[in-house]
């Protein structure tokens, strides 16, 4: 498909139910039926990096199944996403799940071959660790970039078990790398019990700053993302999604729950008000459908990606436009 053609979009549902057909995500072609795109949907089907539950090596599938119900116009963003540019499901990223080093390699350079197409990435994780070599790659074609990580928990931990790349050690090592722009990084979402106080320090050091599901709660979507907007301003950003970051009742099919999380609503509308920040990538990660109930988990992550792969599309077409 060339960048003039019109953008292919999902089955269409009148047609063929919602139920039937093969569960790409949001019922969209794959990539190789249409041959370019300008967001590629790829899962990472790996948990090898997880340090409680496991079995998010099979959320990416478990969040295309619920994205069956995703419809191509967004009224929160006055937007059709899959009409603005051309979306894809890239399948998976086959990884090694017994060498995590090899497994970091493997990603980076898949990332490396579709991002050097001219795509942007909605990856659906995996677990948290795919994180690192998704940013290396990102940060070849834009230099450091701004970081909003939502999640319950930090993530900037030094090791477990003298491993240096697992699913709480990500952004740590991406500080070390000088991949992320340290004047622009933030999470949110986070709270729970740490190992000390010190883990604030390291984390306050490395220049992130933290909005925690309590501020959310009391200080509302609307400021948090115009302190958020004012943060990034008009960096590149990159935004990574624990879907831990939400409370247990809203997403009780993650790996490592804490409770007194953000609901999907408050997450949804935070995202909707980054719309004007540079969106270059993103993933949702961490759903382990095993600990799932009626596909809650999955369905607030398909709706993530929706949102966050919206805003990737409207850029791209008033791109375009200019």
């Amino acid at each position: 498909m060339s960048s003039n053609e019109t953008p292919r979009g999902p089955v269409d549902s009148s047609r063929v139910p919602r139920y039937a057909g093969p569960a790409t995500f949001a019922r969209l072609p794959r990539l190789d039926e249409v041959g370019r795109a300008d967001v590629a949907v790829v899962g990472v089907p790996f948990d090898s990096g997880v340090s409680y539950r496991p079995g998010a090596r099979f959320g990416g599938n478990a969040i295309r199944e619920a994205s069956r119900l995703l419809r191509p116009y967004n009224p929160a963003q006055d937007a059709s996403p899959f009409a603005l540019a051309q979306v894809a499901d890239g399948g998976d990223i086959a990884v090694n799940p017994f060498n995590i080093n090899e497994a970091v390699e493997t990603v980076e350079a898949a990332a490396d071959d579709l991002l050097g197409t001219g795509a942007r990435l909605m990856t659906l994780g995996g677990d948290h660790t795919i994180a690192l070599p998704l940013l290396r790659s990102v940060a070849k074609k834009h230099g450091p970039v701004a970081l909003l990580h939502f999640d319950a928990h930090l993530d900037t931990w030094d090791t477990y078990f003298g491993a240096e790349y697992t699913h709480g050690t990500p952004f740590r090592r991406a500080v070390e790398e000088g991949i992320l722009d340290t004047s622009a990084l933030s999470h949110v979402g986070t709270r729970g019990p740490l190992y000390g106080k010190q883990d604030l320090t390291d984390d306050e050091k490395m220049g992130f700053g933290i909005v925690t599901s309590a501020d959310v709660m009391r200080r509302g979507v609307d400021e948090i993302a115009d302190q958020l907007r004012q943060r990034i301003g008009d960096r590149p950003l990159y935004i990574s999604i624990d879907i831990d970051c939400l409370d247990p009742a809203h997403a009780p099919g993650t790996g490592t729950p804490e409770a007194g999380g953000m609901t999907s609503r408050e997450l949804l509308e935070i995202l909707r008000g980054l719309a004007s920040c540079h969106l270059v990538s993103a993933d949702v990660v961490e759903v382990a459908p095993a600990y799932d109930h009626a596909e809650i988990t999955s369905v607030a992550a398909s709706h993530t990606a929706y949102e966050l792969t919206t805003i990737m599309s409207r850029q791209i077409a008033e791109a375009r436009a200019k």
